[in-house]
């Protein structure tokens, strides 16, 4: 993240406050053209300072409450509030999220940090500010080559891509444009469609990125060609589980590039040894894909509620002792022991957990808290980044569109690549289904980095009590429950747009 201390006070681009169609309501306030045009982008110092608040913009969206954990771990209900820990007004929203009560947790005042993630102003501002910065580029900007400018270019891509995606999980569909000044109003698009331009926005620059940065405090913090390849892949995998009767090419697909990625082994990526692991959570390891890194040796301002693992912490992994006595939440055991069965060797058992198996505020995830802030008794959390995609990510999703593909045999060796870093049990034919066996690794692996309902979600998984302690009905998942409601600020100036009609009716939204 040096790129972003160096920026940081170069200038952050102004952009539309609300959606696309909003532009022109504000030029009342300050012309757009002021704030984005050439007077600002005349350098190529100018345009790492453009990229490096488009970055900053859309962490200050999962840095506003506890969003990882919110949107994809919780609500199917396998977490839940430890009864009479000293913060349970607040960390009982779990309960209510793993029920799917979202009107609940929007109308409840001890939760109204959680409204922030139904406004997806700050994602559009994101999109906005690739959409002008592409433009100016196209243009030209002094000082910039050629192969510069499609490298920026390509990255500008990639994060509007990334950010659509992010948003189809959350929302459904939604406005899709590429326009640098759009201010005509436009409805909602189908998000199938949405993700199919995303991947042949993306396949078009990939090429255009590189494998890795000559700047090691780049790595994993910028868009690169992995970073791409593993946005691809899930794009890819998302719409495998919409597109009906068209599965086959998008595993296809996600093999394609995976297969790519994975010739870059040991070479750009690598899995880092087990007993590394806190290295892959303090950031720009050779692991990473992309994340968000953050670093208080930096005055990075990471909100106090917004990692995931704050609420699964305790003494001594979160100081002072006296106010830390047992975690506030915890994953049932039941659940723990589907994922990681207790006759079944695991490193991750040991080396992530404490307590695995206790229902009760015993239970931790030492797994985030291989950075302890160092002064022993400040209420901190431990230094991690927000971990968005890393190498055995991508290695799980390629053995599971292989799996699909009837590719049984390469779908184990993807498989097992993950389960020997873990020094766990290989997986051998007949121990069980394949497909159901990657889908648990991606539960075991992924814990925490906010997969795992999203995983429920495009596998259809979360219709079936196996696999979610709350699950949905077909009815309510057709009717978009798996989905979070859109603020009514969305509607404001533009005609066209709608709101997801299973919560329009939901009290507080």
């Amino acid at each position: 993240m040096k790129a972003i201390k160096i920026y940081i006070s170069a200038a952050i681009i102004g952009s539309c406050l609300v959606l696309p169609m909003g532009c022109k309501n504000y030029l009342d306030v300050k012309p757009l053209t002021e704030l984005t045009g050439n007077n600002f982008f005349k350098s190529k110092g100018d345009v790492e300072a453009n990229v490096t608040s488009i970055y900053l913009k859309f962490f200050e969206k999962i840095n506003e409450t506890w969003v990882i954990g919110a949107i994809g771990e919780t609500r199917s209900g396998e977490v839940f509030a430890v009864p009479g820990n000293r913060k349970f007004a607040s960390t009982r929203v779990v309960d209510i999220l793993g029920k799917n009560n979202l009107n609940t947790v929007l109308s409840d005042g001890d939760f109204s940090g959680y409204r922030k993630i139904i406004n997806w102003t700050g994602y559009y501002q994101a999109i906005q500010n690739c959409n002008i910065l592409i433009d100016k580029l196209n243009k030209g900007v002094p000082g910039v080559s050629e192969t510069e400018k499609a490298k920026y270019i390509a990255e500008a891509t990639f994060i509007r891509c990334f950010t659509y995606f992010w948003m189809v999980r959350l929302y459904g569909d939604v406005v899709y444009y590429t326009q640098a000044y759009q201010s005509e109003p436009l409805p909602r698009e189908n998000m199938v469609t949405v993700i199919k331009k995303c991947i042949a926005d993306m396949k078009a620059h990939v090429d255009q990125l590189p494998w890795v940065y000559d700047d090691p405090a780049l790595r994993g913090v910028r868009g690169t060609k992995g970073a791409a390849i593993a946005l691809i892949m899930h794009m890819s995998m998302w719409n495998a589980g919409f597109d009906t009767g068209n599965e086959t090419a998008y595993y296809q697909e996600t093999v394609k590039y995976g297969s790519e990625l994975m010739a870059q082994n040991n070479l750009a990526y690598s899995l880092l040894p087990i007993e590394r692991w806190a290295d892959v959570t303090k950031g720009r390891s050779e692991e990473s894909l992309f994340e968000f890194y953050r670093s208080i040796n930096y005055g990075d301002g990471t909100g106090s509620t917004a990692p995931f693992a704050d609420l699964f912490l305790r003494y001594p992994y979160k100081f002072p002792a006296n106010l830390f006595l047992t975690s506030f939440m915890v994953f049932r055991a039941s659940y723990m022991q589907k994922l990681f069965p207790p006759d079944v060797a695991d490193m991750r058992k040991e080396l992530w957990y404490e307590d695995i198996y206790a229902d009760d505020g015993r239970f931790t995830i030492p797994k985030f808290a291989g950075n302890v802030f160092a002064s022993g008794e400040e209420d901190r959390n431990p230094e991690n980044s927000f971990l968005i995609f890393r190498l055995a990510d991508a290695i799980l999703l390629q053995a599971e569109a292989l799996a699909e593909l009837n590719r049984d045999g390469e779908a184990i060796s993807h498989l097992n690549l993950v389960r020997a870093r873990a020094k766990a049990t290989p997986y051998s034919a007949g121990q069980g289904d394949l497909k159901d066996f990657i889908f648990l690794e991606r539960c075991r692996e992924l814990q925490g980095e906010g997969h795992a309902w999203f995983d429920l979600v495009r596998t259809k998984r979360i219709l079936s009590q196996r696999w979610a302690n709350n699950p949905l009905t077909l009815d309510q998942f057709n009717r978009g429950a798996w989905t979070w409601p859109i603020d009514r600020e969305s509607l404001r100036n533009n005609p066209l747009m709608t709101l997801n009609d299973y919560w329009i009716n939901s009290e507080g939204i």
